[in-house]
């Protein structure tokens, strides 16, 4: 008798674990293993740290970041999918976009035509196709990212939204959408310390289009530019990267931002390149008397005019600040400016990189990004 018993138990177990095979569904420790599907291609990445690509014999991918998510592009969901899948329609248009930086990959794509809808008003958009298209009417206004307009991206079926890591706080937003049969993508360019890995998050965006191998020649583009400057001597002259507030403090940058990382690979330093990364910011407030002790020696100012808006003299600089007339960079005419595009065009990184090297060689050549003040 224990023995027939012991023998069902066996047999029982045998045939759970065939009827398993083929139809258990990815375990939330691996979302890449999907039932039903090939063995998942790993898509090696150059710089970027934050986002991962996965392929499957039958053309479908699977994007996973690094908070945790993971988002299949199919054109039907398998079944058995874990629920903490995305599930992305492939090549969708009639996108919401919430996240600015996203805006860019669509521009060197020539794909803005696939978003609808915008989070960002037109008076905020510094990429041209973006604020042309809202000029025409192409792309229309459908409410921020916390407060977005349900009704007409319903109506008007919305099949994608994209947004910023900002949606994080205020949760009950992508739960509505998602609710509405939305998919909600989660942008983390931003969150990539290496400025090459920002401008690397094309591929992911190309993926989504259904262009993967557009997405590889636009940042093959880019990357030529830092290649170019890898066997140049480095000018080694000091930088300052900040703007001031208006309450009169200054905002500078941190060792490991994206920006020092630049100003280095384009042969400068930061001066304040001693200050570390204790947090999750990559800039830091200083007061004034800490600011000009640190920088006021410093060979080129670089002002930041996409945050407190765009200057165009020495005297509007010192204006906000008159310690600054006793810089050594004011004084030897080393005062330079960023173009409102700088943070929402990332697929320039290269070009802004080229503009940068420029302005530490002294070169003289035509600056797009960067423009000096008199």
């Amino acid at each position: 008798m224990i023995k027939k018993l012991i023998a069902f138990l066996m047999i029982t177990v045998v045939s759970a674990n065939l009827c398993g095979c083929g139809n258990t569904p990815n375990t939330a420790e691996d979302p890449t293993v999907i039932a039903g599907y090939s063995a998942p291609v790993k898509v090696e990445n150059t710089y970027a740290q934050c986002f991962d690509i996965y392929e499957y014999d039958n053309g479908d991918a699977m994007i996973t970041t690094n908070d945790g998510k993971a988002y299949l592009i199919t054109d039907s969901a398998p079944a058995g999918l874990s629920a903490g899948i995305t599930v992305i329609p492939r090549s969708p248009d009639m996108i919401y976009l919430a996240a600015s930086a996203a805006m860019c990959f669509y521009d060197a794509m020539d794909r803005v035509s696939d978003i609808r809808f915008s989070a960002i008003a037109e008076n905020d958009w510094y990429i041209d196709s973006a604020r042309e298209a809202m000029t025409s009417g192409e792309m229309i206004y459908a409410g921020k990212y916390r407060e977005p307009d349900y009704e007409l991206l319903l109506s008007q079926g919305c099949r994608l939204s994209i947004q910023s890591t900002m949606s994080e706080h205020v949760p009950k937003v992508s739960e509505k959408l998602e609710e509405l049969g939305i998919p909600v993508f989660v942008d983390r360019s931003s969150y990539e310390t290496h400025p090459l890995g920002r401008c690397e998050w094309v591929k992911v965006y190309a993926r989504i289009a259904g262009v993967p191998e557009l997405g590889e020649k636009l940042f093959n583009e880019q990357k030529a530019h830092f290649d170019e400057l890898e066997s140049v001597q480095p000018p080694g002259r000091t930088a300052v990267f900040f703007y001031i507030t208006s309450s009169g403090r200054i905002v500078t940058r941190k060792a490991g931002d994206y920006i020092t990382k630049m100003i280095e690979l384009a042969g400068g330093k930061n001066v304040f390149d001693f200050i570390g990364d204790d947090n999750a910011l990559s800039s830091v407030t200083l007061e004034p008397e800490q600011f000009c002790m640190n920088a006021k020696d410093a060979d080129i100012i670089i002002y930041n005019c996409n945050i407190s808006g765009e200057i165009h003299s020495v005297a509007e600089l010192t204006a906000k600040n008159e310690l600054l007339k006793d810089f050594r960079a004011v004084k030897n005419g080393n005062v330079w400016c960023t173009g409102r595009s700088v943070y929402q065009d990332i697929m320039k990184t290269g070009d802004i990189l080229t503009d940068l090297h420029t302005v530490f060689a002294d070169t003289g050549a035509e600056t797009t990004y960067l423009y000096r003040i008199s």
